[in-house]
Formats: structure tokens, sequence, C-alpha cells
């Protein structure tokens, strides 16, 4: 009688109860919203309820451990973001290793970014912003801007630095609104942000976007990309994508993969998902578990050539 018991817990359908969907920083967050658009979306289709649970802080590693200490068995699961991979290649002690501790699911969306410089500075194109950096009035003299210390835009300009040859020098701010606000007050000469971070300091004439960081253009906006504007293999992007904890089954992973891939084709969550210039992405959990293992190993020669310390 127990036997049979147990087999038909085992056989219930998945899920079978509410499902807790970390993200590793605050609401509000552009993860937030993207977790809470899922979120919704897969309710409906499951018929349950899904909490969105934000676990902010060590620069997402609270959420991460928590997703590898999880119950295996598909009702939690977290959004990840190369964020985390940054994390993984920075050298600090963790409880957990990132591609050793989850399963990945589905890769999400990925944000490029926009390259920019003042108005005042005479370059206007990427190539024209080397030549610039590197004359001998300029070396080591020009700064750029990032939101923090081992943040992606302080390790994606330190690649820039190392496959241009220059030599930005990095000043880490409190966010990305400071590091406009530095910029316009000729702190800094370089950034890479989000398009929209931008887009109205462009438009008032005041700032220059240059190109997008991603590895082919974009259509909302006319530039050209970083690789095929000086730096061939040059790319840069935000990305989220969803994981759960390591031991979930291959039935759950099959089943999580195939809700959050017919999901993400859904009509209502492609536009309100795109609405900010994201690109949906979507692909194997085999292909998402190589692009996390591939962004580590990246960054950790960025971090290790550049002599970054991090805390």
């Amino acid at each position: 009688m127990l036997a049979l018991a147990a087999g038909g817990a085992l056989a219930q359908p998945y899920p079978a109860k509410p499902i807790r969907f970390l993200v590793p920083y605050a609401a509000g967050a552009g993860t937030d919203t993207t977790a809470r658009i899922l979120a919704a979306k897969l309710a409906e289709r499951w018929g349950q309820q899904i909490i969105v649970d934000n676990r902010s802080g060590a620069s997402g590693a609270l959420a991460v451990e928590a997703a590898v200490n999880a119950n295996p068995d598909g009702h939690t699961v977290i959004l990840i973001t190369n964020s985390q991979t940054v994390g993984a290649a920075s050298g600090i002690k963790l409880p957990f290793q990132l591609e050793r501790d989850l399963q990945p699911i589905s890769l999400v969306l990925s944000v490029f970014y926009v390259t920019y410089i003042p108005a005042s500075l005479p370059a206007h194109s990427i190539k024209e912003l080397i030549a610039y950096a590197k004359a001998s009035a300029n070396a080591g003299k020009l700064n750029y801007g990032s939101s923090g210390a081992g943040s992606l835009q302080h390790i994606g300009v330190e690649l820039f630095n190392q496959m241009a040859g220059t030599r930005l020098v990095h000043v880490p701010y409190k966010g990305s609104a400071g590091i406009v606000t530095a910029m316009l007050a000729n702190e800094i000469q370089f950034g890479i942000n989000s398009m929209f971070g931008v887009r109205p300091q462009v438009q008032a004439g005041r700032l220059r976007w240059l190109a997008i960081t991603a590895p082919k253009r974009s259509p909302v906006v006319d530039l050209p990309t970083v690789a095929e504007s000086g730096l061939p293999g040059y790319e840069v992007e935000q990305w989220y994508g969803i994981a759960a904890p390591l031991k979930v089954s291959p039935a759950v992973v099959t089943t999580l993969h195939t809700a959050i891939s017919e999901t993400l084709k859904a009509p209502d969550v492609a536009r309100r998902l795109t609405a900010d210039g994201s690109t949906l992405a979507g692909g194997t959990p085999a292909q998402f578990g190589s692009l996390i293992k591939t962004e580590i190993a990246k960054w950790t020669k960025v971090i290790k050539t550049a002599g970054i310390k991090m805390e």
C-alpha cells in the first residue's frame, strides 16, 4: 500500500505545486521585469502559482546559492545573467561553481550595449576613437565609466582595451545614471551602456554613440557593430537565462524547456520582452550550458590579462 502511494506521488504531473522563481536582483530591475512577464505566462499555462523571489546581494551569488541548494524537484528555478559568469571568472571564492552546480534550461534573451562618447570628442567611428585614444597626447589620459568594479561594463571595456591596444582608465560609479552625468561633465570620455540609458542625451546632441556591441546589427538602431568597425570578434551582450538545481530530472528539464520556448513565442510576451531593444534567444539546455562555459573562460582571460582584483 505504501509502495503504491509512493508510486502515485512520483507519477504526479509537473508542476505539482507553486514554483519559486529566484531573481538575483532587486524588484524593478530588468531581470525582475523579465521574470515577472515569464512567470505570469507560465502560471497561466500550468494553472500553478509562480512566485518571483528577489534575492539581491553579493552580485547575485545569494540567489544562485539558494538555487543550488534547493530541492531538485523542478519547483525552484532561477533567472541568471552573464553577470554571474563574470562573478565565476573573478577568482572570488564562492560556495558553488556556476557551470557545475546548476542545470541550464534555456537562454531567454540578449541585450546589446552601445558605445558612446561626449559629442565634443573628435571621433565619429570606433576606428577614429581608437586612433584618438592612442595618440601620444591622449594615451592613458581618457577615462571610461562603469556601474561598478566587476560589472559587465567594466569587463567589457577592458576587453575593448585589450583588443584595441588602448589604455582607457576605469572610473566606477554607482549605477548607469551616474556614468552619463559624469560624461556630460567630461569626467569620462567613453562608456558602454544600454541604448535606452543614453538615447535622450544622444538625441539632445550632448553624447554620440558609435557602434553596438552585439555580433550583428540590430533593426532597432542604425549603427554598425564594434566588430565590423575595427575590432573583429568583439562582442559584449547582457543576457538572461533560466536554470534549475543540478539534479532536476531529465523529464522536468524537458517540460521546463518546452514551456519556456513556447512562452517566448507568444506574441504578447515577445512584444513586451523586446520593447527595450532586447533580442529573444531560446536554444537547447546544452547550448545554454555551452554559452555559460564559454563566457566564464572568456571573462577569466580578460580579468587575468587586465590584472583586475575583485573582492
